[in-house]
């Protein structure tokens, strides 16, 4: 942060010089006449005044009181100005300059602390200035009090931790989990990366697992059934029909089969053959006899 230098004791502070005329070098205020005689009297470019005419005509006039500042009084001047010397004050915080740095700017007299205030960049969570040395965070052109950049939610400080916008405000990892982050359909804690989707429902990868052995399905085959997930495996040892005729497991992996249902049994749609000639009779007319199967030809001929 560019601060104004301040400027060190610049002002002068001076005394009226009083002199005394004595009785006998006689001499006369330039203004009214009077006899010096004796006297006090001030010397005004090359002229005698008495104190009463100077004070009157010559005295330079304080910039912050507005009154001529007699000759008992101490004169502050700078740029041309002059002051009261309890007069020299900070234009913001009053403290009394006539002993003390300062920094002249447009026209008014500042104190070091308050110049730095007003060149100081402004904070972007309570707008009060972030003076140099003063801990704060800088984000995407703005500035902030350390203690003024919190977390939208928790009003927490961020500090050193890591935090993530959102909307224009800024969240700890924490509350942003809690806010933003899905939550999964098995442990109901949020995903923060990763995930597998499942039927419009999002899952940790870690809980999308086969509903029988466990093991985690992601990336693998699996299938469903009333609505339990199933590895390969598991689905065709605890879960599939068995085929009426060869007993293996009916699935639906691998080789593409469609299935036949008939008075509660299950064949793969390959293995619904004729029991006499093999023909298969999956889109053909049949006929069952003591829990076998015909062709029409076949049935015939027994």
């Amino acid at each position: 942060m560019s601060m104004i230098p301040c400027h060190y004791l610049v002002h002068i502070q001076t005394f009226h010089w009083v002199y005394w005329v004595t009785m006998a070098a006689r001499s006369n205020c330039f203004y009214c006449r009077e006899d010096l005689s004796g006297k006090k009297f001030v010397r005004k470019d090359e002229k005698q005044v008495c104190v009463r005419c100077f004070d009157k005509f010559c005295a330079n006039t304080c910039v912050e009181c507005r009154r001529p500042i007699s000759t008992d009084s101490k004169e502050l001047h700078h740029k041309g100005q002059y002051w009261h010397s309890d007069c020299f004050r900070c234009a913001k915080c009053y403290k009394n300059l006539a002993k003390e740095s300062f920094t002249s700017k447009d026209d008014r007299i500042l104190c070091g602390t308050c110049s730095s205030r007003e060149d100081a960049p402004r904070c972007h969570g309570c707008y009060k200035p972030i003076l140099a040395g003063t801990e704060n965070v800088e984000y995407k052109g703005n500035s902030w009090h350390d203690e003024c950049f919190i977390c939208y939610q928790c009003q927490k400080p961020i500090g050193s931790k890591s935090f993530i916008a959102k909307n224009n405000n800024i969240y700890c990892n924490l509350c942003h989990e809690k806010k933003f982050a899905k939550q999964c359909a098995c442990c109901k804690k949020p995903i923060t990366t990763g995930g597998v989707n499942y039927q419009d429902q999002p899952w940790h990868s870690e809980c999308f697992v086969c509903s029988s052995c466990r093991k985690p399905l992601a990336g693998t085959s699996f299938t469903s059934h009333e609505e339990k997930v199933y590895c390969v495996d598991c689905y065709k040892s605890t879960v599939a029909k068995k085929c009426s005729s060869c007993q293996n497991p009916i699935t639906g992996f691998g080789k593409a089969t469609n299935v036949v249902n008939y008075e509660g049994g299950s064949w793969h749609d390959y293995c619904f053959n004729c029991k006499k000639c093999s023909l298969n009779l999956a889109e053909k007319r049949f006929v069952a006899r003591n829990g076998d199967i015909y062709c029409s030809d076949c049935s015939e001929k027994l």
